[in-house]
């Protein structure tokens, strides 16, 4: 198996950012490159240990998506030679899958929720208030259930080690102004329909997810960051599926769901994770590239 990478370094290239799983590389005037790290944050928390080929597991599916996703929206990849960027062979050798040159863009500073399903945090807020993010629901709804119709709930987004924000799409559109909110609305749902169909052929229900996007300087929208990966979403093996609980996953809320038998207050530091939670998580993130993109 490939070494795990808690955290990159290329000396010669400047370190731009540090988040939560990535590297952000400074890689000329047009270009980034990041490094996918096997860093893992659950509860906003980067944890302590890695979790070995998980990088190259996110990278390979995001990449996956982005080929998939391209006819809909332009994203951030570039066609480029690692070799030109990172000419030491070992130090490629080492960074395997988990390095890619992308474009420089601007961020933009919303995360693009979608659910199609009332479960986490929007089950929660189901329960106390009848509503998931200020959109109500329809009365006896279950834990898991599929919602009436997809949502589209923005947040916020937080530096590492502060938590994300949900605000209302009128919130969202006097950050982006509308016409830009409207179209980074209507993307995020359409995305998610053509992933959520396709993934359950392949045997998975995509629960919720985030996307992100950025403009470059002639304010055209690309998708960037990450795309329906077990980092960004949650995926449910279709076989196990059953509404009023709260299903199996592929995602990392095996861990969360091991961390909240703990007594830890979901503040840094993070706990350790045992050895057979780190090897079970690996092989979930595994298994789910192999049964998504089915390599």
């Amino acid at each position: 198996m490939q070494q795990a990478i808690f955290q990159s370094q290329i000396d010669h290239m400047d370190l731009l950012n540090r988040g939560k799983v990535r590297d952000i590389y400074d890689a000329g005037a047009e270009h980034l490159l990041i490094v996918t790290s096997d860093r893992l944050s659950a509860f906003d928390v980067v944890l302590p240990q890695p979790i070995p080929g998980k990088g190259s597991v996110l990278t390979r599916i995001s990449n996956f998506w982005f080929r998939r996703t391209v006819h809909l929206v332009p994203n951030h990849l570039v066609q480029a030679d690692l070799s030109d960027y990172i000419p030491d062979w070992d130090e490629r050798e080492a960074l395997g899958d988990r390095a890619i040159v992308v474009r420089k863009l601007r961020p933009l500073p919303v995360e693009a929720i979608v659910r199609g399903y009332l479960i986490g945090s929007g089950w929660k807020d189901y329960r106390e208030t009848g509503s998931v993010c200020g959109i109500p629901l329809p009365d006896g709804l279950r834990q898991a259930d599929r919602l009436p119709e997809t949502l589209f709930t923005p947040s916020t987004k937080a530096e590492a080690g502060e938590h994300d924000e949900n605000i209302s799409f009128g919130q969202c559109r006097k950050l982006l102004g509308g016409e830009l909110a409207d179209r980074v609305r209507d993307l995020s749902l359409q995305i998610y329909g053509e992933a959520a169909e396709h993934a359950r052929r392949q045997g998975i229900i995509i629960a919720d997810t985030k996307f992100e996007f950025g403009l470059d300087s002639q304010d055209r929208l690309y998708l960037i960051d990450e795309v329906l990966t077990p980092d960004s979403s949650r995926f449910w093996p279709a076989d196990r599926y059953a509404p009023g609980t709260s299903p199996p996953s592929y995602d990392k809320q095996f861990v969360r769901d091991y961390l909240e038998t703990l007594d830890w207050n979901k503040q840094p530091p993070g706990p350790e994770l045992p050895e057979e939670i780190v090897s079970k998580t690996a092989h979930k993130y595994r298994e789910a590239e192999r049964q998504l993109c089915g390599t």
